[in-house]
């Protein structure tokens, strides 16, 4: 029997990056279910962008916060393979080197701001000139820090995230879900999802929430949810990274079964 056999899964990722997850849920023996709770949209005109922001080989390091920033933000970089690229995790690590671009920094372990700030190439700044391309809003800590260090930062906002409009067929499709016992688990791979699911939560939904079990990639994501008032238990991945949320699940699950 597959490790996952019966599981329901609420997977909360924007709809076009849903899919992969959902892939390797269900090659698992999940039922995987959709209900994106974030909508990314494009955010600037390229060519407006590019010429407010100069010739990129003047800046010591341009840095990609998400994949996404990668998907709306690599066409910036007009095909030049020699400047000089940090990715803020694997994930986008991955992305730009799809995108056929070789990254020089990013962190040895972990996928956040903090794990960045780690790299050696990060400790000494002054007079450094940094590019972020990145998602409108968000934590200000990167900035704020590479600043700090002495660094020149100059900011590309390249997407917004906005929450999720479901209409109300799809709410109560989804409690339906809920009261039939179909879902047992949910995930939350940021903050500002765990946010908004329960901003778009009916009140059956967000009694449901509190039977279930949420799988998230962070003690900060954690966090959250504790502050939102979730008492169940909670899985956490070494990462937001799909396997890392699957192989999270399948230990927790290998223990309900003694195996």
């Amino acid at each position: 029997m597959l490790p996952l056999h019966g599981v329901g899964v609420l997977v909360t990722r924007p709809q076009q990056q849903a899919a992969p997850l959902c892939r390797l849920l269900e090659a698992r023996g999940a039922n995987a279910f959709r209900f994106p709770a974030l909508d990314i949209k494009p955010l600037s005109e390229r060519r407006a962008l590019a010429v407010q922001l100069g010739a990129l080989e003047d800046f010591d390091l341009i840095v990609f916060l998400s994949a996404n920033a990668v998907r709306f933000g690599a066409k910036l970089l007009e095909q030049k393979r020699d400047l000089p690229l940090a990715a803020i995790g694997p994930a986008t690590s991955r992305a730009l080197n799809q995108a056929g671009y070789r990254v020089a920094v990013q962190p040895a372990g972990g996928f956040d701001s903090e794990s960045l700030l780690r790299h050696p190439k990060l400790e000494h700044l002054a007079g450094n000139r940094i590019l972020l391309v990145k998602g409108s809003g968000g934590r200000e800590f990167l900035q704020e820090e590479l600043a700090r260090r002495g660094a020149l930062v100059t900011i590309a906002d390249v997407y917004r995230r906005e929450r999720a409009n479901p209409g109300s067929g799809e709410l109560s499709a989804l409690e339906a879900l809920f009261v039939e016992g179909a879902i047992q688990v949910i995930t939350a791979t940021s903050a500002e999802t765990a946010d908004n699911l329960f901003e778009l939560a009916t009140p059956a939904l967000r009694a449901a929430f509190d039977c279930a079990r949420w799988v998230v990639p962070s003690e900060r994501v954690a966090a959250r949810l504790r502050d939102r008032g979730v008492s169940g238990p909670l899985l956490l991945a070494d990462s937001a990274e799909d396997q890392d949320l699957v192989a999270v699940m399948v230990c927790w699950r290998a223990g309900e079964s003694g195996a």
